[in-house]
């Protein structure tokens, strides 16, 4: 049986950084942010040639080991087969190794441009198998739900499927991330989770997970009240201090705010009138001067995208 056929021209895929958890939402919400990494591809006749600019540019493999590439592999696996050769180039501005979903957006910048590559490949693999591919590659649908289609995104497991929905927030929300220098493993992040948690606890994030679906979307007056979490940031505290002070030191001033999936980047959902009074926390917080580099994104409202080369 034959395999599948290729386009000879390249295809150039961006994708943006997420923020998953959002505080209650624990391994179930994403948000999509505007921060992108793009990668092009080219079906070569015989080979692979890796090419790496900016972040991870001095430690990312540049073989099969590169998580795109080990991506592509298993997108084509699913659509047919493999190109004799391919050419990869990876334009990375998602820093890594800080909660803003920088494995996920490797993954499927790798599924989305495999079956961009690939003759026929959106009808071989819709995007519900696409979410189901990167979900599996992940360990987990949150990330690469909002990666893959954008906004604000509730992903569940059903069944062993990944599935999401996806909710357009308001446009009144501003996120400000402040991401530190350091980095922590989400392996480190996760060891530090209890097994059993108090019913309480639980009972308090279900409500505010809850909350956030009508806070996030329509009313973000009340984000404060539904980004609280008992589930995991205090469990985490101990391996990003610095990150749970500051955390501590926006909500007193009532902004709302979360560490970013497993951290130890600080997520603040704020609004026009008050993005500069929290970017300025950026300079108020560690014991040897500013320990965060603040940045106010926009909200990525498209997901994962396929676009023309000169753009």
């Amino acid at each position: 049986m034959a395999g599948p056929a290729f386009r000879a021209a390249a295809v150039r895929v961006r994708v943006p950084a997420t923020s998953a958890n959002l505080g209650p939402g624990f391994d179930a919400f994403g948000l999509a942010l505007g921060l992108y990494d793009d990668v092009v591809v080219r079906v070569a006749d015989s080979g692979l040639s890796v090419d790496i600019a900016g972040e991870g540019a001095d430690t990312l493999a540049r073989d099969e080991r590169h998580l795109v590439v080990r991506s592509m592999r298993a997108a084509f696996d699913r659509l047919g087969g493999q190109p004799r050769g391919l050419e990869v180039v990876c334009a990375n501005r998602i820093p890594h190794g800080r909660g803003l979903g920088s494995s996920s957006a490797a993954i499927c910048a790798g599924i989305v441009a495999a079956r961009a590559v690939t003759i026929g490949g959106p009808s071989a693999l819709d995007d519900d198998a696409l979410l189901a591919l990167a979900s599996e590659l992940e360990g987990h649908p949150d990330n690469v739900a909002a990666c893959l289609r954008g906004n604000f995104t509730v992903a569940w497991t059903d069944e062993e499927s990944a599935r999401a929905v996806t909710l357009e927030p308001s446009a009144q929300v501003v996120p400000v991330v402040f991401v530190p220098a350091t980095e922590v493993l989400t392996e480190t992040a996760r060891g530090l989770l209890p097994k059993t948690v108090p019913l309480a606890d639980a009972a308090v994030n279900a409500g505010r997970a809850a909350l956030m679906v009508e806070a996030l979307t329509r009313r973000p007056e009340l984000l404060l009240a539904a980004t609280e979490d008992r589930l995991h940031q205090d469990y985490r505290a101990s391996a990003m201090p610095d990150s749970a002070a500051l955390v501590g030191a926006l909500r007193a001033e009532g902004v709302p705010a979360v560490i970013s999936g497993a951290g130890p980047t600080v997520l603040a959902l704020t609004d026009e009138a008050g993005a500069d009074k929290v970017l300025a926390f950026a300079g108020d917080h560690g014991a040897g001067g500013p320990v965060f580099a603040a940045h106010r994104l926009e909200l990525d409202r498209t997901g994962a995208s396929v676009l023309p080369l000169d753009v």
